[in-house]
């Protein structure tokens, strides 16, 4: 795809790549076909890519068209600056690591030490 056309009609043309070849006797796995797309499209997307790869976003192909799309006129609204940010739900697992340790001078004001505080001082 060169920078100057449209997404919509190259992701397009690259699904009838797809639909013929699993006419062919070829089919493609969805994750495959979904990441043969982006990764046909011109430096200006790296950023939209770069987010689609690190997010594992799992969308049909008639999804990353909008996505695409969206992505496109946003590009051609701020420049090659933009990033569409996609989220999805929030994963259950580890959380953040809080300190367990206070600053030596709140522990000793906790524990109301009247020797410690002194040494503070």
């Amino acid at each position: 795809m060169s920078e100057e056309s449209p997404v919509g009609a190259h992701v397009i043309k690259m699904m009838g790549y797809i639909q013929t070849l699993e006419k062919l006797g070829f089919p493609l796995k969805d994750e495959l076909a979904t990441d043969a797309i982006p990764q046909s499209l011109p430096d200006s997307f790296k950023p939209f890519v770069l987010n689609f790869n690190m997010n594992e976003i799992n969308k049909t192909l008639p999804q990353l068209l909008g996505m695409l799309r969206t992505a496109e006129s946003d590009l051609k609204k701020n420049g090659s600056k933009s990033i569409l940010i996609v989220r999805e739900a929030k994963r259950k697992g580890k959380k953040k690591r809080q300190s367990l340790r206070k600053p030596l001078k709140k522990r000793i004001m906790a524990k109301g030490n009247m020797d410690l505080r002194a040494e503070m001082e």
